[in-house]
């Protein structure tokens, strides 16, 4: 018996990069496109795809500035958890954990997209597999066979695999002590965490931080910092000026290449700042909390906020074949569909006014903000107050104390109270219509509205809170919006943006 790395070997690929044999259980990534990113380093690459070389047994990001080895020695995987469940160590010149994004969700199947999303957001940190494939709708083994087709590993490698990356994103970036670092990567134990990283990395965690380069400097007098990438371009100035249009007065402040907010996690209040280097890529994250244990979460919150794990390139291809949206598309390159921190949050704002572009709506959502908020203290001049939490909002007289119509009141009441409950939740749904059917046990929710929330609180992408009579010049024949499936989200921001929604992109 070979090495893992050996064994592999002997599975040649054979077939389009993104496509996958029927009758394998292994996805089968296409040598010549591979190696023509790999020649060319094309960042439109990095991250879809890992290569590994059995003489090192190391694996790299497409972009690795090292030599490769000779076609004979490389063998290609979808992801880096199959690269590292095959024997492989991750390359310490091109870091391809830290790789942009993931390729599970560029339309190969919808279920594993869906259940990596809870992957990432802990769904395996305490409950198994079978947890999992019930969320999303189907058994257990059939969700494995779906992840050995699409990626080449199990949903416990990929959970473990993104367990120590992350972990390994705390060693180099910060100087958190260790113990703390396994608490934050999501490690139920010292010993846990410390066989995991040196098994992917081939050293023990203190050595790896005694190895590391220089640690970036933080341009923040407190908080810990972490650097996010992302696939370019993103339409950075876009991004932000939506949710400047929609900032919460106490809660959110959105200007100068910065998003900041209060946060609550796991019952500690704290706050975020987020702002952009389009030089590196990436975002600067720094979370000011008191205690760090749930950091993993508050990461993936971030990167849904941004829509970080988006392809734009990917979804630009697909929505620019219809000609009416091409020049929109060119117009604002990268623009990505801004997701939420809380979906009671946006839920709320939603019921009060959809867009929260009139006055009257900002008012109230202020007022609800200031009556019923807790107040906290911060380091950041203008962020005061956490958004109300809804077993205060489920019991509040709306109508006495905001001025709100009843049936607005009622529709907050009822959602709060579904929240409350647990019979309405933010993690992935398994489709959208069973998103909207969640929604629809709202009395007052429109279907636009239902479809804003979706869009944003679910991060569904093809959610379409668009009707024609709002499309100005972008008029499709019915069905309307059938053509872009299924990226209707990604159409109607743009849309959004044509019609003065959003600015030209300057980023």
């Amino acid at each position: 018996m070979g090495s893992g790395a050996e064994r592999q070997a002997s599975h040649p690929s054979s077939i389009i990069l993104g496509r996958y044999s029927e009758d394998c259980e292994q996805p089968l990534l296409d040598p010549a496109i591979c190696w023509q990113a790999i020649y060319s380093r094309d960042r439109r690459f990095d991250g879809r795809f890992f290569a590994a070389a059995t003489s090192t047994g190391l694996y790299c990001r497409s972009t690795c500035p090292v030599p490769f080895a000779k076609p004979k020695n490389i063998v290609l995987f979808a992801c880096a958890a199959a690269a590292e469940a095959a024997g492989f160590r991750p390359c310490r010149r091109c870091n391809p954990q830290a790789s942009p994004g993931t390729p599970a969700w560029l339309g190969t199947s919808a279920v594993v997209s869906r259940a990596i999303r809870l992957i990432w957001e802990g769904a395996l940190d305490a409950d198994g597999v079978e947890d999992l494939a019930e969320r999303v709708g189907i058994g257990s083994r059939h969700l494995r066979r779906l992840f050995a087709q699409h990626l080449g590993a199990s949903p416990a490698q990929i959970a473990g695999t993104h367990r120590v990356h992350f972990a390994r994103k705390l060693i180099d970036e910060t100087d958190l002590p260790m113990a703390q670092v396994a608490l934050s990567a999501g490690f139920m134990s010292i010993r846990q965490f410390n066989h995991a990283v040196k098994g992917a990395t081939g050293k023990a965690p203190t050595a790896l931080r005694r190895s590391r380069d220089c640690v970036e400097k933080s341009p923040y007098q407190k908080g810990l910092v972490i650097r996010l990438g992302y696939r370019p371009p993103l339409s950075w100035f876009a991004l932000t000026r939506f949710l400047e249009e929609r900032a919460t007065l106490g809660v959110e402040l959105v200007g100068n290449n910065s998003y900041r907010r209060t946060i609550e996690s796991g019952g500690l209040a704290g706050t975020l700042t987020v702002e952009h280097d389009a030089t590196e890529s990436r975002l600067a994250v720094c979370v000011e909390l008191p205690d760090y244990q749930l950091l993993m979460p508050v990461v993936e919150r971030v990167k849904r906020i941004f829509d970080l794990e988006a392809d734009p390139l990917h979804i630009a291809g697909a929505l620019a074949r219809d000609p009416q949206m091409k020049p929109l598309i060119e117009s604002r390159p990268g623009l990505r569909v801004p997701g939420v921190w809380d979906g009671f949050e946006l839920g709320v704002k939603a019921i009060l006014g959809e867009r929260l572009m009139s006055g009257g709506s900002r008012t109230l959502l202020q007022r609800l903000v200031r009556k019923f908020g807790r107040p906290i203290e911060t380091s950041i001049k203008g962020l005061s107050r956490l958004f109300p939490r809804p077993e205060v909002v489920a019991k509040a007289d709306l109508e006495a104390d905001l001025g709100l119509r009843a049936d607005q009141a009622n529709a907050i009441r009822m959602f709060a109270g579904l929240v409350r409950k647990g019979q309405l939740t933010f993690d992935a749904p398994r489709t959208l219509e069973d998103t909207l059917a969640r929604l629809s046990l709202i009395p007052g929710v429109t279907q636009g509205t239902a479809q804003y929330i979706a869009m944003r609180a679910f991060g569904e992408p093809d959610a379409f809170p668009v009707d024609q009579r709002s499309t100005g010049g972008c008029q499709e024949t019915p069905p309307f919006g059938e053509a872009w499936r299924p990226w209707r989200a990604y159409a109607a921001m743009h849309m959004w943006a044509a019609n003065g929604g959003l600015p030209h992109s300057r980023s």
